[in-house]
């Protein structure tokens, strides 16, 4: 199972949407606090739709908790500033794909301490970064191909498998 995690999220929004992603891709969500949000409110909760209740979700109370969890794993820092693109790297079973807080991304501390993990996803435009959401479902999308059969169906029933 691959592992998201959040780093101080600032938008329940993009929380929920990826908490859903994760659902769909069957991916655990960690949250490393603070938040800047309530796990109440109500657009993380429209953001996840009717899946926030499946979401495999782990909140580390702070990041020496997340830290400590993480143990000898060494995570996926997704970022701008990455060295290595996204679908050239090879993922593994169990891999942490780590996305930073929306405006701040992750501290300098951590790049400094994974520097050969960093990966990106490209800009060719005029932007200055992609929606959080966004770059976690392209990441994880990625890797979840990697590692499963690509063909899987939509296990959804009679949902739309994109609405």
């Amino acid at each position: 199972m691959l592992h998201v995690a959040l780093y101080h999220p600032a938008i329940p929004q993009n929380t929920g949407n990826i908490g859903r992603l994760c659902v769909g891709m069957d991916a655990h969500l960690h949250i490393i606090e603070p938040a800047k949000f309530d796990f109440s409110d109500n657009s993380l909760k429209r953001a996840g739709l009717d899946y926030w209740p499946d979401v495999k979700l782990t909140v580390h109370e702070n990041e020496a908790l997340f830290l400590e969890w993480l143990g000898e794993r060494t995570p996926w820092l997704i970022t701008k500033f990455g060295a290595s693109r996204f679908d050239r790297v090879s993922y593994k079973d169990e891999d942490v794909l780590l996305l930073g807080n929306e405006n701040t991304g992750l501290p300098d501390s951590w790049h400094a301490r994974w520097p050969e993990r960093r990966i990106y996803v490209p800009m060719p435009g005029p932007i200055r970064s992609y929606n959080l959401a966004n770059t976690a479902a392209v990441v994880l999308a990625q890797a979840y191909v990697q590692l499963n059969d690509a063909d899987v169906t939509n296990h959804g029933g009679d949902r739309d498998p994109v609405g």
